[in-house]
């Protein structure tokens, strides 16, 4: 008889558990949250201290009465997840099943093996209404901020926007490096770098060294090169000091994010699904964790684990300590279940994502890896410049030989620069080459979903649960975009000093080359300005790490939650009615660019009806032309010949048969018109640069396409009128005037009259 019922968020979950408890418990899902907010109005009583107003969504009914049949005859036990948002879980089950909340029992475990849960069994414990109310205390606020703020987007800027605490401030950190990166103006420099030997070495075993400073013109460049022939080069310094590399700690949330953005191209919203996969399936311990902590049984794991792959004297026991302010979830680090269990079985992001979990965990208790760092400091006669040569040799590989941390522009470079030659003070070089290098200073770059992650939690904005909704909140909201850039191509000069001889070469590179990097639209940097000027203090990056200080207090039990909702509320709700009571901001901020030089008009860029655009004024009287701008441009950085590109289309490319090509931008995309017929380009197509040939090729299967269209794949003599077709979404029978779908796996050329037949008697029923 199954006298239990164990209640957890996720059916995986579910059926994880029942495997460890035995007959005598029944484990069922609530499929996550089983009441919210009600979306009538507020859901909020604001006169009745901010009073939730909950209700249970139509599709979680069929849940909740399952649930409510099994407990009247059973011993409920709680198992939701094990931080805020699983102690609200729980409480809103109690709430809904009629369960006393202080009697009935809770358990928590942070893995779900069988020792954890069976532990969690023995060791119950009730509801824990201060993490509960900072649960509370976070959705109302969110719902606070929401309700009020959109209307107001709504009334000043444009309709249907929205507007949320974290993600505004968010988008704020986007929009303002993109500001940076629009207000950079590259400015080039030299870059001197020698290829040495020892003087008199008959191997001439080459090292390389870099001048100190840089030169910001050719001229001093060449001039230095010039005055280097001739010179001598004497070793004045040469240092070399054993140095240390200690592993990175174990996974938290936050820096699992960046890692396996970093190292596997994940998004950070594909992380947390695939960790919690791996969570449901008892493989890793719970993915939403402040802390680097490590439990003993897990250390002593590492050890064994370790000593059994590599040896003893690879084993190194790490006390990691959390050091984010009001951790919240610091229970353990994000770990294997099992720190024996190597590989698994599962999809290959699974796969890919437990290896770096085991890997780093694992790294995580092994020694320090032992280097010798050296540093030789070159005099140059004649001259105050120095060159300064830096090797690194790994002399014990110690965690290295498992794992090594990326960094965010991921040219960390693992082993230094490498073996230097035993030189001292006084010993005399020779310089094989030196080169001066053209270089240029670079931008900001834009962020990843991984360095914003990071960026967030060091400005204390959000927690671990929030960091993957957000994101994926303002890409959604189309107020940044994830995209990939093209580099340019750009020439450089380089000169080189061969003994006294001096070659100078012009080379090109490419660069500003980016991948899956987050960009503001248009309409993102809108309302970020708006919002900066209506209600700084709401996206100030202190204010928002301090509310979730009071998120932090509440859960500790210092202070209510209505307490600290009130103290939020009357100033905010004074910000709304004054923003509302302004003159209308309907923000149309124009931008002049220029003038046309074909008519002499201004060109202006600005965000129209559609979404943002560029406009040539017209004449007095006469409308302007319009165009919209294309994917990557913003009205704040575009320029006027970039504008003026834009008016290119429709183009005409020449005559095919006597009909005209033209390539135009429509409804669908861009197409290329011939006579009255129109062939979409492929996304490949650019319609600005796409050639006559390329347009008539496409024409060409266009035509071919919709000729076989037209052509029946059968037709029956002794009934002219039943046809079958290929159409745009396969083959199907035309008969009377009516079409009529093939059954799935039927085969066109193998249908005779009689089955064309019955399929549209059939079709007809």
């Amino acid at each position: 008889m199954q006298d239990n019922l164990v209640i957890v968020e996720s059916p995986a979950k579910a059926k994880t558990i029942e495997k460890f408890l035995g007959k005598d418990y029944i484990v069922k899902s609530s499929f996550g949250h089983i009441r919210d907010l009600s979306k009538k109005d507020l859901g909020i009583n604001i006169d009745d201290g901010f009073k939730p107003v909950y209700e249970i969504p139509g599709d979680k009914k069929k849940v909740v009465d399952e649930l409510a049949k099994l407990a009247k005859t059973k011993t409920v036990w709680l198992a939701s997840d094990e931080d805020r948002e699983g102690e609200a879980i729980a409480w809103h089950l109690t709430e809904v099943l009629g369960l006393p909340v202080d009697r009935t029992k809770r358990i928590v475990f942070h893995e779900i093996t069988k020792r954890a849960i069976l532990e969690a069994i023995e060791k119950p414990r009730t509801v824990n209404m201060d993490l509960v109310n900072a649960q509370q205390a976070r959705r109302i606020l969110d719902r606070l901020v929401g309700f009020e703020l959109s209307p107001v987007l709504w009334k000043k800027v444009r309709p249907a926007l929205s507007a949320g605490r974290v993600q505004s401030v968010a988008v704020r950190l986007i929009v303002e490096r993109e500001r940076e990166i629009i207000a950079f103006r590259s400015t080039p420099y030299f870059r001197v770098v020698a290829q040495f030997y020892p003087a008199g070495d008959a191997d001439r075993t080459l090292f390389k060294a870099e001048l100190s400073s840089r030169f910001e013109t050719a001229a001093e460049a060449e001039a230095f090169l010039r005055s280097s022939a001739g010179a001598e080069f004497t070793v004045s310094k040469a240092e070399e000091k054993p140095a240390q590399r200690y592993p990175a700690p174990p996974f938290t949330t936050s820096t699992l994010q960046q890692e396996a953005g970093r190292k596997l191209g994940m998004s950070v919203s594909q992380t947390m699904s695939v960790a919690q996969h791996l969570y449901e399936q008892g493989l890793i311990t719970y993915m939403r964790t402040d802390s680097v902590n490590l439990s003993q049984q897990a250390l002593a794991q590492c050890k064994e684990e370790i000593t059994k792959l590599y040896g003893e004297k690879y084993s190194s026991w790490h006390n990691y300590k959390t050091k984010t302010k009001g951790a919240q979830e610091a229970h353990e680090a994000i770990r294997p279940s099992y720190i024996d269990r190597q590989t698994i079985e599962g999809t290959p992001a699974e796969k890919k994502l437990y290896d770096l979990i085991w890997k780093r965990t694992v790294a995580s208790q092994m020694v320090c890896a032992e280097l010798d760092r050296t540093t030789i400091t070159i005099d140059i006669s004649g001259s105050e410049h120095q060159f300064v040569a830096q090797g690194e040799v790994i002399r014990f590989d110690g965690f290295l030989r498992l794992y090594s941390e990326s960094t965010d522009d991921d040219q960390a470079a693992e082993s230094g620069e490498g073996l230097l030659p035993k030189l001292t003070a006084g010993d005399r070089v020779t310089p094989a080459q030196i080169t001066a290098t053209e270089r240029f200073t670079q931008a900001p770059p834009r962020y990843s979903e991984a360095s914003l992650v990071k960026q967030m939690e060091a400005l204390g904005i959000g927690r671990p649960s929030t960091y993957a909704p957000t994101i994926t909140t303002i890409i959604n909201r189309g107020y940044v975009v994830r995209q990939s850039k093209e580099g340019s191509k750009r020439s450089y000069t380089q000169m080189t000093l061969t003994g006294d001889k001096l070659t100078t070469k012009t080379l090109t590179e490419s660069f500003g080359k980016e991948k899956n990097r987050l960009s503001p639209t248009d309409i993102g940097m809108v309302v970020n300005d708006y919002l900066e000027a209506q209600f700084g203090p709401i996206i100030d990056y202190n204010f928002t790490a301090n509310v979730e200080k009071e998120f932090d207090r509440i859960a500790e039990g210092d202070i209510t939650w209505e307490k600290m909702i009130g103290n939020f509320y009357g100033p905010f709700h004074k910000m709304v009615d004054s923003a509302i009571a302004m003159q209308p901001a309907r923000t149309r901020e124009v931008r002049i660019l220029g003038n046309d030089p074909a008519t002499g008009h201004v060109v202006k860029a600005r965000i129209g009806r559609y979404g943002p655009m560029v406009e040539i004024e017209g004449a007095e009287g006469e409308k302007g032309r319009f165009a919209s701008l294309r994917k990557g441009q913003l009205i704040e950085s575009i320029t006027l010949d970039e504008a003026l590109e834009l008016f290119a289309l429709p183009r005409d490319l020449g005559l095919l048969d006597g009909e005209k090509l033209i390539v135009g931008l429509g409804k669908y995309g861009p197409y290329v018109r011939y006579g009255k017929s129109f062939a979409s380009l492929a996304r490949t197509d650019d319609p600005y640069t796409i050639t006559y040939e390329r347009a008539v090729e496409l024409v060409r299967e266009h035509k071919a396409a919709a000729a076989a269209a037209h052509t029946p794949l059968r037709t029956f003599p002794e009934d002219p009128d039943m046809l079958v077709k290929n159409g745009r979404y396969g083959a199907y029978i035309a008969y009377k005037g009516k079409n009529y779908r093939l059954p799935r796996g039927t085969k066109p050329e193998t249908l005779t009259l009689d089955d064309c037949l019955k399929i549209v008697s059939e079709s007809k029923k």
